[in-house]
């Protein structure tokens, strides 16, 4: 019988937090984590309600800045906060909006109709989790001012200290998060704040959005986000890099009176072969859709097998074309305000409100309706695109049924994959890797009970060129959508995946690095639930080997290389490996397979719409684009030549 040391469990033992010491011990609950998504989860929640107060119709400029020391300062020309005494809690309205939980003018409908954010909690979890915040409120010709400390405390009451034009209004907020809360640092990224606040601009049109960012060493960004055409803008934007097939974008707004719902939506088709469609809430970005997405769909399918059969495209006893073919090279940006979102799940990524899918079918089929009418010419443009998808689609069908046979039953691996003995998919690895000697050398060196390697016969195809039909017709492809296991495309199920470590072994060169982008494509584009999942992954080997000797250094970049012939003063040797396959079997285990030993970067994606750009400049059919970027870019290279 095991002892236990007598305790007393009382009244005293139960913790009570009060104000926002709830937030401070437990900052994840209200922001997610503490980590750098985190930290500028707070800079969104200032933003948001300056963005709340430009919807509502009283805010037209907002302006952003955050200086080399961190501290972030938000001002907008809106009404300006309350500053009367609060009657519920006695003391000023700005101070209760700042200092208790769930109190703002987001709950009862009357001063803003639709707002993002936290619903309340924002400005308050913002003031738990600074080393300190200070607050200005102009209005009524006069300036209002209250400063937060030591978690979130007032440091004295609301006060005025100075005064203000008649026709100056607005709110400013100035903070700094705590280093005590966000311990991994405190410094903000620029590109994430550059991003957000452009999206911000392009989903709010007509708001001037005003940002400036001091870097570490002083130097001053300066940035004006205005964009008058909104989400035409936007969407005019993501396709820049790829080929348009109508220079008129199809733009739809409008709003339901009686759920009082307002929807926006814009739409290019482009040569490409994949669909983009993005959409929002609120100014929230709904990565996993919703209904929304289920409305626009609708829509889009209805409205245009329509016009397919009433201009004789296709015959009325044809089987229609289905929503993959309707949106092949489709660019589309759908956002919605909704009074009252409902979202599934506590990272909002999905829109549950059921009420939604009828209010934007109903208001995008009478626009895209009304714009095919308008314009025949782009119309039979879309419905060509759909017709050839469709019959690649056909085409493609026994292909892929009999890939998705053999990938989802495990009936018959492809002969060239060398299999690992483990059925345990979270300890099992496939290394894909290109060429002949680099597999040999892999087989070899590999651990067989874990690791299953899948040599690939030259350059993959660059399927941001090729249709679904092509795809399937690609052995190398085929050969990877077998031995995954998972499935291809919408059919992806992660859970049947037999691998939880993908790992992309190329070439440290040129070569490699192309090698490298061809296979990420084909990943991000058909793959891509793997990469969110977290199991795809890229191998570092080493580009030198420095030896003296018995002892052996293997150096992963210039750098490393030039301090390893320092380490060894003189008489050592150096071999450049300009790929995998000069490495004996040892040499590729030690560096670049054994757990112990190798590095290997985990490929994540971060903002889908970025990740879509930057693989559509890369490998699109657009050429400036590319050459821009290499001009721009060229000298982070690291060439050997």
């Amino acid at each position: 019988m095991t002892n236990h040391e007598h305790t007393h469990y009382s009244d005293n033992d139960i913790q009570v937090l009060e104000g926002l010491e709830a937030v401070r011990v437990r900052p994840g609950m209200y922001i997610g984590s503490t980590s750098s998504k985190g930290l500028h989860h707070l800079v969104w929640e200032i933003v948001d309600n300056s963005i709340d107060e430009a919807l509502a119709g009283f805010a037209t400029t907002i302006d952003i800045k955050v200086d080399k020391n961190g501290v972030v300062t938000v001002r907008d020309d809106g009404r300006g906060m309350p500053v009367g005494i609060h009657e519920k809690t006695g003391i000023s309205t700005v101070e209760t909006i700042f200092t208790v939980l769930h109190a703002g003018g987001k709950f009862g409908g009357g001063a803003y109709k639709v707002s993002g954010g936290l619903h309340g909690v924002g400005a308050s979890v913002v003031n738990a989790l600074s080393e300190w915040m200070e607050v200005r409120v102009f209005v009524e010709e006069k300036i209002y001012y209250i400063r937060f400390e030591n978690g979130g405390h007032s440091v004295e009451p609301l006060k005025v200290i100075g005064t203000c034009k008649k026709e100056e209004s607005g709110s400013e907020v100035r903070f700094k998060a705590d280093p005590e809360i966000f311990t991994e640092g405190t410094d903000y990224d620029y590109q994430t704040l550059y991003e957000r606040f452009r999206q911000l601009a392009f989903l709010n049109k007509g708001i001037k959005i005003n940002f400036s960012f001091e870097d570490k060493d002083g130097e001053v960004k300066n940035h004006t986000f205005l964009y008058n055409g909104g989400l035409k803008e936007y969407v005019a934007f993501l396709n820049r890099n790829k080929t348009v097939l109508h220079e008129d974008i199809i733009y739809v707004e409008g709003v339901d009176k009686q759920t009082n719902i307002s929807v926006e939506i814009a739409i290019q088709y482009n040569d490409t072969y994949i669909a983009n469609i993005y959409s929002f809430c609120n100014n929230i970005n709904t990565v996993e859709g919703g209904t929304h997405e289920e409305g626009f769909r609708l829509a889009l399918n209805r409205v245009i097998n329509k016009y397919a059969k009433d201009n004789n495209f296709v015959k009325k006893d044809e089987d229609t074309l289905q929503t993959d073919d309707i949106k092949e090279g489709l660019t589309a940006v759908i956002s919605i305000k909704h009074p009252n979102p409902q979202y599934e799940g506590q990272t909002k990524g999905k829109l549950g409100n059921s009420e939604v899918r009828k209010v934007v079918s109903g208001i995008l089929g009478e626009g895209l309706e009304k714009f095919l009418l308008e314009h025949p010419q782009e119309a039979k443009t879309i419905i060509d695109k759909a017709m050839l998808a469709s019959k690649a689609r056909i085409a493609a069908r026994k292909a892929r049924e009999s890939t998705r046979k053999n990938a989802l039953e495990f009936t018959s691996l492809p002969g060239k994959l060398v299999d690992c003995s483990s059925k345990n998919a979270e300890i099992s690895e496939i290394y894909i890797v290109e060429g002949n000697s680099a597999g040999g050398s892999a087989k070899e060196g590999r651990d067989s009970t874990f690791q299953a390697v899948l040599p690939l016969r030259g350059k993959i195809l660059n399927v941001e060129k090729a249709r679904i039909d092509r795809i399937f017709d690609n052995a190398e492809i085929r050969s990877m959508i077998t031995a995954f296991g998972c499935g291809i495309g919408d059919e992806i199920d992660v859970s049947k995946l037999r691998y939880h470590k993908i790992v992309i072994m190329t070439d440290a060169d040129v070569d490699g690095a192309h090698s490298c982008t061809l296979m990420m494509t084909v990943l991000c584009r058909y793959f891509k639930p793997v990469i969110e999942g977290g199991y795809v992954y890229i191998a570092m080997p080493p580009l030198f080997k420095v030896q003296k000797g018995n002892a052996v250094r293997y150096a992963y970049s210039d750098e490393e290389c030039e301090e390893y012939k320092k380490e060894f003063v003189s008489n050592y040797k150096i071999q450049r490996y300009k790929g995998l396959g000069e490495m004996d079997a040892e040499q590729l285990w030690e560096t670049t397979l054994d757990p112990k030993t190798r590095t290997l970067k985990r490929v994540t994606i971060e903002d889908a719409m970025d990740a879509d750009s930057v693989f559509s400049m890369l490998m699109g059919d657009e050429v400036e684009p590319r050459r821009n970027f290499i001009t721009e870019n060229a000298h982070y290279a690291n060439l050997d030549i």
